[in-house]
């Protein structure tokens, strides 16, 4: 008996809807992107509960004739490619052809729309069914509505969130899509209360100002790289601001924001010893490269893609990271001018106007999208490379789409070894913190902090290359034992481990031997080092030998860094202080905490009541 049988179209449709439809944000998504490749210069989203009464987006766009906004809503219907050459060029953000479909299926659809040059047209839809199809007055360009979503399947509609929860997810959607295209004029409301508004002038800082505030867009600083497949550049905050999740981090590859754990990562080594553990930087990476070098067609959503000679990419953007991050910080002031408090975070969140379900979102969101400014150790002088044009602005709710006043941000650049302050040691405290002073006011010091950072950058260095006249040889050697399958993973990492002077030779069926190690490893903790760098290799699924170097630093130079309660001599504090001042990075310790903090001779007497 026959037992296969092909589904009909509205089957198809609601079972596709199932892939492109997760909750109001992926219509969002889709209706603005098409948005987009029809060249708007203005995009509005309104939101009724979140969208899952009512979703309607507006553009300036080039519209559609009667035919093709009929036709833009059946199954696999596209204007954006037209063969399978086409897929491997793709600019374009939408080009599968089944979102407009699938929408339709579960959902209430009135589109309006005019491409300028005929009458025109009105389209009504009711779960995939057209019911009407006429002339109307429009101007050019598309308004679309979409309500009640899956109000004919029970089913999903049960399984979306809160309101706040759902309204979240598209404000974080609408703020990535207004960082990838800052030429364009976005403005989000929901139950008419004003989210989000952007001008639409093709300055990405300023869309950055407009979703995050003054006080985030201030400590971002601009980063930029290339080679011959790829162009980078960006925006990332310094180390003092930063957040508790990697979502803070945006990725737009040729004007498409999709995700990457690979280029968030490449972000962070770029950072690795700047930033705390546990803590990331609020991020904007702008990929441009060939269409060719990418592929997107590799998932429904569309929010990833493969992106070919992609270690060269990831270099690229760790190596400009790492250099705009290391020219912009300088010693923490142990005073802000401005704290920041309770009333003025609530006023630096993410929308930038005021409206009463702001706070529930805030609750429910939690890290899902960017929320308040917090700051994770004093805040930094900020050397900024000098740029004359560029400038930022604080945006009003009520008049953003208005000339704006602008304040300069930009400042002079120090060159990094004049950036560390000559500084005299005069004590410590507790035997923990050394007090040293200049003319321009006292500094405080974590002396294990700093000897941790001169440590690692020595460690660091010698790891790039162990000599073979730096081995010493050990009166009896070691040994160690493992399990055939630990023995496998060794074998594989062995090249690496001599890279890092951890130099095995088999000695049995199980077991390894250690006859020789670098006279600079830490006198008195071999044994534990080798067997600590033999486990770091064999529980990370992959070696890769720039990080085991780096973490190899880092671990040197912390066994044997000053302690707290330890108390130094002149002499000492100023050998330590003369070493620090040598230092590639001297404000931080590898694990990215504060080495130095600075109180200035006006703060100074500010406390003391001698200035007003």
């Amino acid at each position: 008996m026959d037992i296969i049988s092909v589904m009909d179209d509205s089957l198809s449709n609601k079972i596709a809807a199932g892939e492109v439809v997760e909750r109001p944000a992926s219509i969002v998504k889709e209706l603005v992107e098409n948005s987009i490749d029809a060249h708007s210069t203005s995009i509005e989203i309104a939101l009724e509960e979140a969208g899952l009464t009512s979703i309607r987006v507006t553009d300036n766009g080039k519209g559609m004739s009667r035919h093709d906004a009929v036709l833009a809503f059946e199954r696999h219907a596209t204007s954006k490619i037209s063969n399978e050459h086409d897929l491997f060029r793709i600019k374009t953000l939408g080009f599968r052809g089944e979102a407009l479909a699938s929408i339709a299926s579960v959902s209430k659809i009135s589109l309006w729309t005019s491409d300028g040059e005929t009458e025109g047209t009105k389209v009504q839809i009711d779960g995939g069914v057209v019911l009407d199809q006429s002339d109307a007055a429009f101007r050019k360009g598309t308004d679309m509505t979409i309500a009640q979503l899956f109000y004919n399947t029970p089913a999903r509609l049960k399984y979306m969130k809160t309101i706040q929860t759902e309204l979240g997810h598209t404000i974080d959607l609408v703020n990535r899509l207004a960082l990838s295209h800052p030429h364009i004029a976005f403005k989000l409301s929901h139950h008419s209360q004003l989210i989000l508004q952007t001008t639409g002038s093709g300055d990405q800082r300023r869309v950055l100002n407009d979703i995050y505030g003054m006080a985030v867009a201030r400590k971002m600083v601009p980063f930029s790289g290339e080679n011959a497949d790829f162009k980078v550049n960006g925006f990332i905050t310094l180390p003092e601001m930063t957040r508790a999740s990697k979502n803070y981090m945006t990725l737009i590859v040729n004007g498409r924001w999709v995700k990457s754990y690979a280029v968030n990562q490449a972000v962070l080594d770029g950072m690795h010893t700047y930033l705390p553990i546990g803590r990331y930087p609020i991020a904007v990476i702008n990929v441009e490269s060939d269409p060719f070098l990418t592929d997107v067609n590799v998932h429904p959503s569309k929010q990833h893609i493969r992106i070919s000679k992609e270690g060269e990419l990831l270099s690229i953007i760790k190596s400009a990271v790492r250099d705009a991050v290391k020219l912009s910080i300088i010693v923490p002031n142990a005073v802000k001018k401005e704290p920041v408090t309770k009333i003025q975070s609530e006023q630096t969140t993410i929308w930038s106007g005021i409206s009463p379900v702001r706070k529930e979102v805030e609750r429910e969101v939690e890290q899902k999208s960017p929320v308040v400014v917090e700051e994770t150790f004093p805040a930094q002088t900020v050397y900024v490379p000098p740029t004359p044009t560029e400038t930022i602005n604080t945006v009003q709710p009520e008049k953003v789409m208005e000339e704006h006043e602008e304040e300069p941000i930009s400042v002079k650049i120090e060159e990094p070894e004049k950036r560390f302050p000559s500084l005299v040691p005069v004590g410590q405290v507790h035997g923990t913190y050394i007090i040293a002073q200049n003319e321009d006011g006292f500094y405080m010091i974590d002396q294990h902090a700093a000897q941790e950072r001169i440590k690692y950058e020595f460690f660091r260095d010698k790891l790039s290359k162990v000599e073979v006249d730096e081995r010493q040889m050990l009166l009896m050697p070691l040994i160690f034992h493992y399990s055939g399958n630990e023995k496998v993973k060794l074998e594989e990492n062995m090249e690496a481990m001599h890279e890092v002077g951890v130099f095995l030779e088999e000695f049995g069926p199980s077991s390894y031997t250690v006859k020789e190690y670098p006279a600079w490893f830490p006198a008195g903790e071999v044994t534990s080092l080798i067997e600590e760098l033999i486990e770091q290799v064999l529980t990370t699924r992959k070696t890769d030998i720039g990080k085991l170097r780096e973490e190899t630093a880092i671990m040197m130079s912390c066994k044997k860094s000053i302690k707290a309660n330890h108390h130094l001599s002149f002499n000492d504090m100023e050998k330590l202080l003369s070493d620090l001042s040598h230092a590639e990075n001297p404000y931080t310790c590898p694990h990215g905490r504060p080495v130095l903090v600075h109180f200035s001779t006006y703060e100074i007497e500010k406390m003391f009541k001698r200035v007003m």
